[in-house]
């Protein structure tokens, strides 16, 4: 069965990096867009980014524009969120999701509903 699991949530200062990490299993991986979704708490789910299964699309949300990037290994399964200039507002639970259709259209890869499976989530805190 389909499987996702996330990596590298921790505590960060201010200003500084994370990466983090998606291992997937039980799908052939590279034929996918996958996404990266976060949650504070009281607040909706949010849309982070999505890239799709070549690694030549990359889709962001505008509070993490030139600041996170998203990237793939397909060869490892694996997906990844590089987090830069850290803010105390991106903290929250990091998901990381697998897109339903091989064949989204543009702006279906920024909506939670286009995604049919979900990691559980690694917290990612921000604070001095």
């Amino acid at each position: 069965q389909v499987q996702l699991v996330e990596s590298g949530g921790d505590l960060a200062q201010p200003g500084g990096s994370l990466r983090l990490s998606c291992a997937a299993s039980g799908f052939i991986f590279s034929l996918y867009y996958m996404g990266w979704f976060r949650q504070a708490p009281g607040k909706e789910r949010e849309f982070v980014a999505s890239i799709n299964g070549g690694n030549s699309r990359t889709y962001y949300g505008d509070s993490v524009k030139g600041r996170f990037t998203i990237s793939r290994d397909n060869a490892k399964n694996t997906l990844y969120l590089q987090m830069n200039g850290l803010k105390p507002e991106d903290t929250a639970l990091y998901y990381c999701a697998k897109v339903r259709s091989r064949y989204p259209g543009i702006d279906d890869t920024r909506t939670r509903e286009s995604y049919d499976y979900w990691g559980q989530g690694t917290q990612v805190t921000v604070s001095s």
